[in-house]
């Protein structure tokens, strides 16, 4: 078994790492917020003082942060990763973050010895806590295959997708997918629900045809139940694709659908309603229908 490190105890984070203590690894946790490092602390962790703490006391240390910004402190920051860490340590970075930002802070690692993977997951909360999640890792294949293993605690899917930032490029995309297939779902379920047809037989109908999706059965479910309480933010959704619109600029690619979604996400995130799940967008449609999907 190995002594991983583990900073970023979030949403998403705190289940991942726990799924990690179960696995029977050894761990060193870290978050800027005491709460969850106290409950992994209590489920058999080690409390790390810092990133660099967390480093200098692994053998690979695992980020699960919320964008760029905060996966560049807390690596090449002060008290960071790379503060910490001997040559020869492995860096995998969960976050989604944008797939030049993975480059830059993977050129610094190899500097001092580092290897780094960049390792986006999808699934959402749910799959976080079930270990299920389907992880993307970009890096070099044998630095990969040394930490399959690891990954695979966390996640039913693992794949290799390529050089570094690949698998935020991954990300990227099925990003893309489930905000397009979340919004073609509100707009199906509201025109139904405007045209007097309930919502829930229309899903029923559909979920089994081409129109079905692992996206449509773990949102419409939520919708009719009105429940918005986050397994993936919307202002989260919506950085991610920021960075793919970002991504799209430097690649010369044109997204102009991707782009409207950007435009629906930032209205809600506007709006206040940027902590809601994204299945809530579902609201910004009901709105200009004047109706509630039930």
């Amino acid at each position: 078994m190995k002594t991983i490190g583990f900073i970023g105890l979030g949403i998403m984070g705190k289940p991942m790492a726990r799924n990690l203590l179960k696995a029977g690894h050894k761990l060193v946790v870290y978050d800027i917020i005491p709460a969850p490092v106290k409950e992994l602390v209590e489920a058999g962790a080690a409390e790390g003082a810092s990133s660099a703490d967390v480093a200098g006391r692994s053998e690979i240390v695992i980020t699960m942060l919320p964008n760029s910004p905060h996966v560049k402190e807390a690596v090449l920051g002060p008290g960071g990763v790379l503060e910490g860490a001997k040559s020869g340590l492995i860096l995998v970075d969960m976050s989604s973050i944008a797939p030049l930002a993975s480059q830059q802070v993977e050129k610094a690692c190899a500097a001092k010895g580092v290897k780094m993977l960049d390792a986006p997951v999808s699934g959402g909360e749910p799959k976080a806590i079930e270990g299920t999640l389907s992880i993307m890792v970009g890096g070099d294949k044998d630095v990969f295959d040394s930490v399959a293993e690891v990954l695979g605690a966390m996640g039913k899917s693992v794949v290799h997708t390529g050089l570094i930032g690949s698998g935020n490029t991954t990300k990227l995309a099925n990003q893309i997918v489930v905000a397009l297939n979340i919004i073609a779902m509100s707009e199906a379920l509201v025109l139904a629900s405007k045209a007097g047809v309930d919502p829930k037989v229309v899903y029923q109908a559909i979920r089994g045809g081409l129109a079905g999706s692992t996206v449509l059965d773990a949102k419409a479910p939520l919708v009719f139940q009105r429940k918005f309480n986050p397994g993936f933010r919307i202002e989260l959704h919506l950085k991610d694709l920021l960075n793919a619109m970002d991504t799209a600029h430097e690649t010369g690619t044109s997204l102009p659908f991707t782009g409207l979604a950007t435009e629906v996400l930032s209205h809600m995130k506007s709006a206040g309603k940027g902590g809601l799940d994204h299945g809530g967008l579902v609201q910004y449609f009901e709105a200009l229908a004047g109706i509630e999907v039930k």
